[in-house]
């Protein structure tokens, strides 16, 4: 709180503009948003190791949210003011942090895989920094900034380890889709035990949930696509590579924000909603866009 405080002097209308900005990047949205231009358009590969990053280290995150509990800085210290613009994003408990975690499981990878030193220090800079911006608008403290960054580190780096093993070698794609499906599982039967004996509110186990949801739907996405589809990302040409993303993601983004409208905002709506969007990506997108492409390609013929 200390060094909170210390920020809270030097804020000045244009760097709390700032801040916000830089935060915006390690918002899920961003995040879910590269994967798909990965995902459906370049490299299949290291949209799903990023996948494997993001949904692990989230599960991490969330799990110890609930675990430990702790209040945002403006409750642990009522003197204390976050910068206005950044509370309506802060949901959830404090530890850690789950911008920083991430922009960490993004830009970390992307480091790791840069080629250029500049394109890596940039890569490193930009987690940073927006672990940091969540420290000036007062959401969080170093603590829960520079933990939600050691775990996503440690997370990315035994994942870009066993990168050969769990995105080139088929013989245990089973095993590695259960484990993480049974994580989420218990993920969300944590959050709710605790929801149900009164530990938490149900908005903190809906946070929890939402990433057991995405996930599970991670997890059984990754198989079906690796064992029955196989998906082509560079089919087709530039023209139809925009249209494909762009109507992607505009359809992902209905689901995102449309779901709730139709099935409520209980908790397991709001899990089924992060298994859809993340299903949605993996499987039924590229499923319907290739039978469509096959069927154009066919009537040419």
């Amino acid at each position: 709180m200390t060094f909170l405080w210390l920020l809270e002097g030097i804020r000045t209308p244009f760097l709390d503009k700032l801040m916000q900005l830089i935060t915006y990047f390690g918002q899920e949205l961003i995040i879910i948003a590269v994967i798909c231009v990965l995902y459906w358009c370049a490299d299949k590969r290291f949209a799903y190791l990023l996948g494997f990053t993001y949904f692990t280290a989230g599960l991490c995150v969330q799990s110890l949210k609930i675990t430990f509990r702790i209040p945002r800085p403006w409750i642990l210290d009522p003197d204390f003011t976050a910068v206005k613009s950044a509370v309506p994003g802060a949901t959830g408990y404090s530890f850690p942090s789950g911008h920083t975690q991430g922009a960490t499981c993004l830009f970390f990878p992307l480091a790791l895989k840069a080629q250029n030193i500049w394109c890596k220090i940039l890569c490193i800079l930009a987690f940073l920094s927006i672990g940091f911006s969540r420290m000036y608008l007062g959401c969080h403290t170093p603590k829960d900034v520079l933990v939600s960054m050691l775990i996503s580190i440690l997370v990315s780096l035994v994942i870009w380890k066993l990168q050969t093993f769990l995105l080139d070698d088929s013989r245990y794609l089973k095993q590695i889709a259960s484990i993480l499906a049974l994580l989420s599982f218990a993920v969300a039967a944590y959050a709710l035990v605790l929801k149900s004996n009164g530990t938490i509110e149900t908005k903190y186990a809906t946070d929890c949930c939402k990433a057991a949801g995405a996930g599970l739907g991670f997890a059984i996405g990754w198989y079906i696509e690796r064992t029955k589809m196989n998906f082509d990302t560079h089919t087709g040409n530039i023209v139809t590579q925009i249209l494909k993303l762009i109507i992607g993601l505009i359809i992902a983004l209905l689901i995102k924000e449309g779901f709730s409208m139709i099935f409520g905002s209980s908790i397991l709506a709001k899990m089924a909603e992060y298994f859809i969007l993340v299903l949605w990506v993996l499987v039924i997108y590229p499923f319907i866009f290739s039978k469509i492409l096959r069927r154009n390609v066919c009537s040419n013929i």
